[in-house]
């Protein structure tokens, strides 16, 4: 399969021009997470005939959440490539293509899918570059839905960022909201070494965002403070930072807490500056993650906390996580994930330790 999608990707850099609508005045968007996605792709298509599109049903429909919609009659065939159902291979002809001068992107159908992929993407993806020192990178996105909350089967829920937040030579991010989605993908398809791109699915309309139709970039491994307090910092990410800063509010209403809400953006490599100035100023920290508890990235951003503010904590650091069980089905789902009032308590629990 490999070498077929990589005759017909040579063809059409011979016999294709890049489009030259791209040169179309700024103009801004109403856009939801996925519409973002959708144009971050359709942007660098247009820009850069080396992108390439790789996944199952991503070409006549669109792919499962309608990401790749509509990008198959404006690319063809060549550039929008519907593969079999097969996560490891869909990976290692990306790699292959990443190889020989071009910037797939893959995408995997939800992140739980992508275990027969995990080979490739751990002892190939993330280690070309260390292996030839530094002659070859693998400029490849893999772009996976994530997480709970659509009333999905266990197996199409699964948050396991953690898997991959260990690998050297892998980024791992994570946006939350349409403007960040469009520029951090972006970002990760101009980047020479692969990235995990991570979509919150329960995000993906649940807002709307004015986002920019010219092609921009968000800084990958940069965090972004969404709200400013001084009483406690509250780390989210992904579909998190919607019930982190639902509960910070909460909290600024009922007692005038004021939170300083941080979404991380980019889990690897973690912006350790935001976070060290935030807790220096608060002493009080709540993480937020909808993974499972135990070996989670929240117990590495703690030891972090520990090695370079521990003196600044006026109270221990609070957790509040999916729990250590497979993500249950429908009816006790909401159970499951973080809910502003869980959030809520702790913030409580914190601030009056």
């Amino acid at each position: 399969m490999g070498m077929n999608v990589l005759e017909q990707a040579k063809r059409f850099r011979v016999k294709n021009q890049p489009s030259q609508s791209f040169q179309q005045a700024s103009v801004s968007r109403s856009l939801t997470l996925v519409q973002a996605v959708t144009d971050g792709l359709r942007t660098m298509m247009r820009e850069d005939e080396t992108v390439l599109l790789l996944g199952e049903d991503i070409g006549r429909n669109g792919g499962v959440f309608r990401a790749t919609d509509g990008l198959i009659e404006e690319f063809g065939e060549e550039r929008v490539i519907d593969t079999p159902l097969a996560e490891s291979g869909i990976i290692g002809t990306s790699i292959g293509l990443a190889l020989n001068g071009y910037k797939p992107v893959a995408e995997i159908q939800f992140l739980g899918f992508i275990y027969p992929g995990f080979e490739q993407i751990v002892s190939h993806a993330a280690r070309i570059r260390m292996r030839t020192c530094g002659r070859y990178s693998v400029p490849l996105v893999i772009r996976a839905p994530y997480g709970a909350g659509i009333r999905a089967p266990e197996l199409h829920s699964d948050s396991t960022e953690s898997f991959f937040f260990h690998v050297p030579g892998l980024k791992v991010v994570v946006p939350s909201n349409p403007y960040d989605a469009k520029g951090l993908l972006i970002a990760s398809i101009e980047d020479p070494d692969p990235v995990l791109f991570l979509e919150p699915m329960k995000s993906y309309r649940a807002q709307r965002q004015d986002v920019p139709a010219d092609k921009y970039t968000v800084e990958l491994g940069k965090a972004k403070r969404v709200r400013e307090g001084d009483d406690v910092t509250v780390i989210a990410w992904g579909n998190m930072v919607r019930p982190a800063m639902e509960a910070a509010e909460q909290a600024a209403r009922e007692k005038d807490y004021q939170a300083d809400v941080i979404d991380l953006r980019t889990l690897y490599p973690l912006d350790y500056d935001t976070i060290i100035r935030s807790v220096k100023k608060t002493g009080r920290v709540v993480i937020v993650h909808e993974a499972h508890r135990s070996g989670g990235v929240g117990a590495e951003i703690i030891a972090l906390i520990n090695d370079k503010a521990l003196l600044y904590l006026r109270s221990p650091i609070e957790r509040v996580t999916g729990f250590d069980v497979h993500v249950p089905l429908f009816t006790l789902e909401d159970d499951y994930l973080p809910s502003p009032a869980r959030i809520r308590d702790a913030i409580e629990r914190v601030i009056t330790f």
